[in-house]
């Protein structure tokens, strides 16, 4: 018998403190915890993933996204399940809204699921007006980057080298930090292009694991006199 969501809460609520300030409080739960929760119960379907990320908290909404995370990760899973996981998780993303979510589930769910497929859905949620949406449009494609495919995440990062918000700007820069190691003078190249005007934050993502002299030289890059980033 599939494992349902109110079983799931039950079980997630024994793994609360008796400390816990309420019902709402799992502060003193680990997130291990919560991702072996969800290991547990990974036989559950759609619909009961569903009604967990239909929850006020924050908790049983990681345990639904681990959940889907591990069923796309199930190389037995048909794939008429991962086509349902995909499916689910663009449906609802109203409810997958914090970056934490997103990284915990947008390149299995997402990424892997397109690996074979046509990828202009991410150009749709890259262009989103919801941040969350944008950041799993540029980390759907790690999928991509680590199978040497590197043209998507360019393309996306492309569209969001001049992001307004500081949760894509730091997923565009580890993005762009993986597809580096597989190709540094294409990196290179956009960098060259970009580094004097993109978000610093981005900036110092994407070259995080160059050398010394390379980093200072792409952060010496001038940039425009009215910016007020942080150097």
């Amino acid at each position: 018998m599939e494992t349902s969501a109110a079983q799931f809460v039950e079980r997630l609520e024994a793994l609360r403190p008796p400390a816990a300030a309420g019902p709402d409080d799992y502060h003193g739960v680990a997130m291990g915890q919560i991702f072996g929760l969800a290991r547990e119960c990974q036989d559950m379907s759609p619909a009961e993933i569903e009604r967990l990320l239909d929850s006020p908290v924050h908790a049983v909404r990681v345990g639904a996204v681990s959940i889907m995370d591990f069923q796309a990760r199930d190389r037995k899973r048909p794939a008429e399940r991962k086509r349902e996981l995909y499916e689910l998780y663009l449906r609802r993303h109203d409810r997958i809204d914090t970056w934490d979510l997103v990284d915990r589930s947008a390149i299995w769910v997402v990424g892997e699921y397109l690996v074979d497929k046509p990828r202009d859905v991410l150009d749709r949620l890259a262009r989103s007006d919801s941040p969350m949406e944008r950041r799993t449009a540029i980390l759907a494609t790690f999928a991509f980057i680590r199978r040497g495919e590197l043209d998507d995440a360019y393309r996306i990062a492309e569209l969001l080298v001049d992001d307004p918000e500081d949760t894509v700007h730091k997923a565009v820069g580890w993005m762009l930090r993986e597809a580096g190691k597989r190709d540094p003078a294409r990196q290179a190249a956009f960098l060259e292009r970009h580094a004097a005007t993109m978000p610093r934050v981005m900036l110092r993502y994407a070259i995080e694991k160059l050398d010394k002299p390379t980093r200072d030289r792409w952060l010496a890059m001038k940039r425009p006199p009215d910016s007020e980033e942080d150097d």
